[in-house]
């Protein structure tokens, strides 16, 4: 018999309601699926992982770091690289980088969420034979 793992769900939502205002603004363009058609969810758990944003159907996470991340830098890594391993990529941007340069991290958003491949490539390819 398989063995449940409950989900952070209350941590999350806890994490949700006491949000930065850095990370308040970014969903201000994540949220209802504003930036490029992608849809984000905030404070997703993943694994043992909460993640502040996550897009799933470009498996891509976006982590806000801030003053708590301070000093971090050994945590943050070994949480990126599980969450790789997972088959995300990871982006992180500070609490400054949001205040003060929203539409150059809305590009780089956009142009991480642009560079993943298609889910399911079609098996027939332009220039190929059918057999």
């Amino acid at each position: 018999m398989p063995i449940f793992k409950p989900r952070q769900t209350n941590r999350a939502r806890d994490l949700r309601n006491a949000a930065a205002p850095a990370e308040r603004a970014l969903w201000q363009h994540l949220s209802r699926s504003q930036l490029d058609g992608y849809k984000f969810s905030r404070q997703m758990p993943i694994g043992p992982y909460i993640c502040d944003f996550l897009c799933r159907s470009a498996r891509l996470v976006v982590e806000v770091d801030g003053h708590s991340h301070d000093g971090r830098i050994t945590h943050d890594e070994r949480r990126t690289e599980a969450l790789e391993a997972a088959g995300y990529r990871v982006i992180r941007f500070t609490n400054a980088d949001i205040e003060k340069r929203i539409e150059g991290v809305l590009t780089i958003i956009s142009d991480a969420l642009a560079e993943r491949p298609t889910p399911n490539p079609s098996r027939m390819r332009e220039g190929s034979e059918a057999v």
